[in-house]
């Protein structure tokens, strides 16, 4: 694969370069009827002035030749925080930096970014050659020049040989590497993605996370991918921020994120989670406050079994069964007052199987550490 020049970030110490983008205090809000869009979408109506915050104060810096991901729900901040780094909103305050350089004021012709689209955005009169080279041919790069500028960033994508197709001659997988390499061309040092998947069927969507996962690598430039799929961002990411009302709710690893979230919106939201509060949390866990535990750290085992002093029981009843193909999910109803979700691999069990223990009698087990303590 043909790659870009770029000094490796793994040869980058912390102090010698700044980061690939540094946001500080960043704040948007809208008035009139964009502010009662934004307002109907989840944003946070500030008290006094008729306006409505689609960014509240977001902080945040992004390394160079990092894949960061910007994770939440529709109307959560996160594209619109992509947007202002693109240059294609201004803030009402705060700056944004790259690479040390504020850019605040600047246009986005002048940032050295690039954005893909999740409508891609091709001409479809064009080639797939002449859509590639479109942006040199703007900047009046000489031909011979362009053409192999084209030719790296197709090869990049894995897409040799289809300079002269039209775009409706294209799967959407493909009309997707298309974008993709066009925004490559241009050698931005950071590419901005905004749901480029979104889409693609399931299938093809989750073999283009991992392709773009590698692209990544081999360019070595910084990726800031937006999304409302945990899956995508926990597949794809180095770091991850996860957006609610605004604001950032938890920055760190895929890792970080799902083993200790810290509040309750980031364990429902980064997969599935079990929420312990009030009586049933002091009578499982022996505290009062808000805790969680994620469905697969629990096993199921015959009603009244004994459990080491490391672990939980709690007795119930299956309630529901939701048979899955590689595994089933088991609503379970506790003794306690609660109801839990389990999640067993189905290692040798069939679909038969699994559907007949509805209503069976369970004692529920999980280790003391997997339950943590989390903020509302």
């Amino acid at each position: 694969m043909a790659t870009l020049t770029r000094e490796d970030p793994a040869k980058v110490g912390a102090s010698s370069a700044p980061a690939a983008v540094r946001l500080e205090h960043l704040v948007k809000r809208f008035s009139g009827e964009a502010g009662r869009r934004v307002a109907r979408s989840g944003g946070t109506p500030v008290a006094g002035t008729g306006e409505v915050a689609a960014v509240d104060g977001v902080d945040l810096e992004i390394a160079d030749g990092e894949f960061f991901s910007m994770l939440g729900p529709s109307g959560s901040g996160k594209t619109t925080t992509l947007r202002l780094i693109a240059g294609f909103e201004l803030p009402t305050e705060g700056r944004v930096w790259l690479h040390g350089v504020d850019v605040t004021q600047q246009p986005p012709f002048e940032r050295d970014v690039n954005t893909v689209f999740q409508d891609y955005a091709l001409f479809p009169h064009m080639t797939v050659g002449d859509n590639v080279g479109y942006g040199l041919t703007v900047r009046k790069v000489p031909r011979a020049d362009r053409e192999r500028r084209v030719g790296e960033a197709l090869e990049m994508v894995r897409l040799t040989g289809y300079e002269r197709r039209k775009p409706a001659q294209l799967s959407g997988g493909q009309r997707q590497r298309v974008a993709l390499a066009r925004a490559l061309v241009n050698r931005p040092r950071v590419l901005l993605l905004d749901e480029p998947l979104g889409a693609l069927d399931l299938k093809l969507r989750e073999e283009m996370q991992l392709e773009l996962k590698a692209i990544q690598r081999e360019v070595r430039i910084t990726f800031i991918y937006v999304t409302h799929d945990q899956e995508e961002a926990l597949t794809m990411s180095d770091r991850l921020a996860v957006f609610n009302r605004g604001r950032i709710e938890q920055l760190g690893t895929p890792a970080d994120l799902y083993e200790r979230p810290a509040t309750a919106f980031v364990a429902g939201f980064v997969g599935t989670s079990n929420l312990l509060r009030g009586e049933a949390a002091k009578a499982l866990v022996g505290q009062e406050g808000l805790f969680t535990v994620r469905p697969e750290k629990i096993r199921m085992a015959e009603r009244g079994a004994t459990v080491a002093d490391d672990e939980v029981g709690a007795d119930g009843t299956i309630r529901n069964v939701v048979y899955l193909g590689p595994d089933t999910r088991y609503i379970v109803a506790l003794d306690a007052g609660t109801e839990l979700v389990v999640t067993q691999q189905n290692l040798h069990t069939s679909s038969m199987e699994v559907l007949a223990a509805q209503g069976q009698p369970v004692r529920l087990v999980w280790k003391r550490q997997h339950v943590l303590r989390v903020n509302e």
